[in-house]
């Protein structure tokens, strides 16, 4: 079955930086796109970073653009999100998520706290 388990959530300072890993099994995790979104209670989830199977695109919400940057290893099934400059908005519940065959599977989510 398909499995997302994120890592790397943390209390940071504003201005800090922080990476988050997913590691992904259960499908054929190289040729899919993958995808990071994050939530904050009270509001929908939020998408913030798509990356395509070979690495060969990466795209970004404005919000974050210039300041993440997507990755991912297919050697490891892998998809990491390195945040930098982070800034309080940026705290949420970061998700990584993955479409196969229309349907969406979903980590549990890692906590990021951005607060000095």
């Amino acid at each position: 079955q398909v499995q997302l388990v994120e890592s790397g959530g943390a209390l940071v300072q504003p201005g800090g930086s922080l990476k988050l890993s997913c590691a992904a099994s259960g499908f054929h995790f190289w040729l899919a796109q993958m995808k990071w979104h994050r939530q904050v209670p009270g509001k929908e989830r939020e998408w913030v970073a798509s990356i395509t199977s070979t690495s060969s695109s990466t795209s970004y919400a404005e919000s974050v653009k210039g300041r993440f940057t997507i990755a991912r290893n297919n050697g490891m099934n892998t998809v990491d999100l390195q945040m930098d400059d982070l800034k309080p908005e940026g705290t949420a519940v970061y998700y990584c998520n993955v479409e196969i065959s229309g349907h969406n599977y979903w980590g549990q989510g890692t906590q990021v706290t951005v607060s000095s």
